[in-house]
């Protein structure tokens, strides 16, 4: 590719010592998935809308006081001439608990019902092959959902509402409600490879770059508080908003192809009020609930405040070239020109490797800010993206004695290793505060606001250049001081149980303390709430009321999300078969969406006798201003390729892949290779055009050949890639990286059936003498 020429000054050879068939693991995969690839969708191909069911999404949203609630209203209309099932990866606020979902087909409405996950798939598949119309929502990640629609006839509508609910937490006494529209791309790591198998959501085909959505999108939003309405925006969007009274507002979309970025909407309260107090709800079941949100006390003084260490780990990943990147730097100079004289800093960069930037933590001067900013300069977005690396690398510098520790990591969170980020984080929680930087059009909420909570900090995310700048001074304003630390609370008059967080961490800045439970008996009583700050005691005791606002009733799933959140969004539940047990019960009791649990709906009416259909799988929009290297930068490829076209592309020829002439040309050498599923000259072409030579390899003059050793699964996906014998860290991390992008292929063959196929392969890095 032309725009890597200055990566690929070198020579690559290419060629395979061996191949063999393998017996694999027997690991289900959802058949229905076959053609789930990493591609570019070419929309100039002939009949290519069939491959697009997804015509629109509309979403109503109604805000009242802290609590949201949402309906996402999807339509599917089958363009083509057969019969098919549409797949559809969408996201959703981290904190949404799905707690309803609807299915209308020709006039009739299908409640779907909460069951275990694979339950939930024998039943949709049962009803697939019977020919019934039928939806299967499923939760992959904390805020990644699929939805699969079957049976759709030729020119049929479906149409499935989802609903939810989310509480609204200010930070800085600015409130912000966001619903995310596209799911970004994920570098799915060689440690999680294994897992990975199981979620092939993250080889989801994407649009051309700066292609515009082809799906419309719509949002309605209606505001009403207790407290007036001071300030009310919304910078990402083209909209529309009405007031109509101080406290009421409505607000309307003005743009129908905005759904390749989040949606992001702010307001304040007049006198920069929060919503404090506490709210309470009976359930016609018996269980009461209480939500409690107080205002923080004012910051303590600044010699209150010890010393500090600051430890950046910036991700310079490929998903993070061009505006991410920049950013990125941009935030870092703005936060070390804004540290005091006696705090330390050091800098982690990561991508498909790390890189310290100091074995010690250095003092704030303006020699080695300067210094740390022109390295950074250095720095741009290539390979993958291995976070456990650098947060561990990060974790074993030198501890300062008397400093407090602090990691802010900038990212856009493309990675696909949340459990074991969340659980090395969780296990250091002693050793360092954890502060995520969020940069992008779309970024990963999930992981991004994960790894702030599960480390008791809070997240930042910009999505645009111009927000950059306030939250850099956000983001330093926050991680000054704690507020209130040391926190306990106490309950009088009235008795309670399930309160979450059964531990409060320190609190800090304008952010407000949640606490939210059950209650046994009246809704009478107090909740007092005493720590320091600074160096002086605090204490506040907040009234328990009976509250009987129509917006308490989201208390129940708000409460479940939250018990739910604490045992699954942030631990490995493949590992504690008692906690997993707990949340499916949560789940079904509270009829909660959660990636142990699925909503399914069905038809009572058969439309599709046989059941025979094509599965089709909506290729999603990049995110706005994510380049196409995010998914690999591979070169574009139509869907249905067959392996005839494929031959007929790739010839066995020089490849010039540059025209500076310090680059040699790539040769492809296929002499005595054994075939290829899908052809050994694309296998070639692909990583001749994809590899790039890594810079600080090609700086120290290192070469060497890589052999690594990849699978090529029965539904011709790569799988399993690991190095049997490297040359250094950086090298192997590319050529890894550019095995696990490529699309898939066709899949081995014996007696007829699918098998898992084997390979050795070295990959040689030579620079020109």
């Amino acid at each position: 590719m032309r725009e890597e020429s200055n990566y690929l000054k070198f020579c690559i050879l290419v060629c395979v010592l061996m191949a063999s068939l393998s017996s694999f693991a027997n690991i289900q995969k959802d058949e229905d998935e076959k053609n789930l690839s990493p591609y570019f969708l070419v929309l100039s191909k002939e009949g290519v809308v069939a491959k697009l069911p997804l015509k629109s999404t509309k979403v109503d949203v109604e805000i009242s006081g802290v609590i949201a609630d949402v309906n996402v209203k999807q339509v599917y209309t089958n363009t083509g001439k057969s019969t098919i099932e549409a797949i559809y990866v969408f996201p959703a606020s981290t904190r949404a608990a799905v707690y309803d979902m609807l299915m209308t087909v020709d006039g009739r409405e299908i409640r779907a019902v909460i069951k275990e996950k694979q339950q939930a798939r024998e039943m949709y598949d049962r009803a697939k092959r019977e020919g019934r119309i039928t939806s299967l929502l499923e939760q992959e990640r904390t805020n990644v959902f699929k939805m699969k629609v079957a049976n759709i006839l030729p020119g049929a509508t479906v149409k499935v509402d989802m609903k939810y609910t989310e509480l609204l937490i200010p930070t800085n006494k600015i409130y912000e409600f966001v619903y995310p529209t596209v799911v970004g791309p994920r570098y799915v790591s060689n440690e999680e490879m294994i897992d990975s198998i199981a979620e092939s959501w993250t080889q989801s085909p994407y649009l051309e770059e700066a292609m515009k959505p082809t799906s419309s999108f719509d949002l309605q939003l209606g505001l009403s508080t207790s407290i007036p309405i001071k300030d009310l925006t919304c910078e990402t969007h083209k909209n529309e908003v009405k007031f109509l009274s101080k406290s009421d507002a409505k607000f309307t979309l003005k743009e129908p192809e905005g759904g390749n970025r989040d949606f992001i909407l702010k307001y304040r309260l007049a006198g920069n009020a929060i919503e404090s107090g506490i709210l309470t709800y009976s359930d016609p079941n018996g269980e009461n609930y209480f939500l409690a949100m107080m205002q923080p006390p004012r910051r303590p003084s600044a010699s209150d405040i010890p010393a500090r260490e600051y430890v950046f780990i910036v991700d310079v990943s490929g998903s993070m070239n061009g505006f991410p990147l920049t950013i990125s730097k941009l935030t870092m100079t703005n936060l070390l020109n804004k540290l005091n004289k006696k705090d330390l800093f050091n800098i982690v960069f990561f991508a498909g490797c790390s890189k310290l930037y100091s074995e010690v933590s250095l003092p704030v001067t303006k020699e080695n800010i300067s210094k740390a900013i022109d390295f950074m300069d250095s720095r741009s977005g290539y390979g993958g993206t291995e976070l456990i690396t650098a947060l561990k690398r990060a974790m074993n510098l030198n501890l300062k004695k008397n400093y407090s520790r602090s990691f802010i990591i900038l990212t856009d969170g493309y990675v696909s290793v949340e459990n074991e980020t969340y659980d090395y984080i969780r296990d250091h929680l002693g050793e360092a505060n954890f502060f995520s930087f969020g940069i992008g059009s779309s970024v990963n909420r999930g992981i991004i606001e994960g790894m702030a909570h599960v480390g008791y900090g809070e997240p930042f995310i910009a999505t645009r250049p111009a927000e950059a700048q306030k939250l850099s001074r956000k983001l330093i304003k926050y991680i000054s001081n704690p507020v209130l630390t040391n926190i306990q609370y106490q309950f009088s008059g009235i008795e309670l149980y399930d309160v979450l967080p059964q531990q409060i961490p320190d609190l800090f800045t304008e952010r407000p303390l949640v606490i939210s439970g059950k209650f046994k008996g009246e809704a009478k009583g107090k909740l007092i709430i005493n720590g320091l700050s600074g160096d002086k005691p605090f204490s506040n005791t907040l009234e328990i009321k009976s509250n009987t606002s129509e917006k308490a009733k989201a208390l129940k799933h708000l409460w479940a999300r939250e018990k739910i959140r604490l045992l699954a969004d942030y631990y490995d539940l493949r590992i504690d078969e008692n906690k997993k047990k707990e949340l499916i019960n949560l789940s079904l009791k509270y009829n909660l969406l959660t990636r142990f649990t699925s909503f399914i709906a069905i038809d009572s009416v058969i439309s599709n006798k046989g059941g025979k259909q094509e599965s089709i799988q909506q290729a999603l929009p990049l995110p706005q201003g994510v380049s196409k290297f995010a998914i690999g930068g591979s070169e574009e490829l139509e869907i249905e390729d067959s392996d005839a076209d494929m031959d007929e592309y790739f010839e066995i020829q020089p490849i010039e892949e540059s025209e500076e002439e310090d680059v040699q040309q790539v040769f492809i050498i296929v002499e005595d290779m054994p075939e290829f599923p899908g052809g050994n000259k694309a296998l070639l072409k692909f990583i001749a055009d994809n590899i790039r030579y890594p810079e600080s390899a090609k700086a120290n003059k290192i070469e060497g050949r890589v052999y690594l050793s990849f699978v090529i699964d029965k539904d011709g996906s790569v799988i399993n890639v690991k190095v049997l014998r490297g040359v250094n860290t950086e090298i192997d991390a590319e050529a890894i990286r550019v095995i696990k992008s490529m699309p898939k292929w066709a899949s081995g063959k014996r007696r007829g059936k699918a098998v898992a196929v084997s390979y050795t392969l070295p990959i040689v890095f030579s620079l020109k003498q």
